[in-house]
């Protein structure tokens, strides 16, 4: 008697799950604290808008919870996404795969490996400007920053900006820089 499920349906499920957490904590990481967010004037009118940056107000979270944060963060992303490099390579290498959808994933996988080498580039960049923590999210169509500060200042804000557009080919208005204490 044959299985109902099969290693092929075993495999795509993982992938599924690995990609279900990873739109999951986006939206959670793109939602926090929405509320506090201050909508702000041209950067010429008020002196505050860093082209599109978006400021939290963190004044709640201590030092200890803060590192805990960037921890848990850093953690959670490196589990999502050797989840999905397993459930890809686990694909490619299935001989029951078309080749024209193993293409495509090995076009995933590529994709996937350029991501992580521009966040840890930016990440780096941003740390070499002073800042003791801070996270990248990226994908082709967003980049999405949090940073540990007591408070950032224009130059500040314009200098994570420039590193983010000399790395990636991104508008402005799909960077946005988040503040924690």
């Amino acid at each position: 008697m044959k299985t109902l499920i099969g290693k092929r349906q075993v495999i795509l499920a993982a992938l599924v799950l690995g990609l279900s957490v990873a739109v999951y904590l986006n939206w959670e990481y793109a939602n926090i604290n929405s509320g506090q967010l201050e909508p702000t004037g041209s950067l010429i009118e008020s002196g505050r808008n860093y082209g599109e940056a978006s400021y939290v107000d963190g004044e709640a979270q201590g030092a200890d919870e803060g590192e805990a944060y960037f921890a848990q963060a850093k953690i959670t992303r490196s589990q999502t996404r050797d989840a999905a490099r397993e459930a890809l390579m686990t694909l490619i290498n299935d001989q029951s795969v078309p080749e024209t959808q193993k293409a495509l994933l090995t076009e995933k996988a590529a994709d996937l490996a350029a991501s992580v080498e521009v966040e840890g580039k930016i990440e780096n960049l941003i740390k070499a400007k002073g800042f003791a923590e801070c996270m990248v999210y990226y994908d082709t169509e967003r980049v999405d920053v949090i940073v540990k500060t007591n408070g950032l200042l224009e130059d500040e804000v314009l200098q994570m900006r420039d590193i983010i557009l000399k790395e990636t080919n991104l508008p402005v208005e799909n960077i946005s820089i988040i503040e924690v204490n």
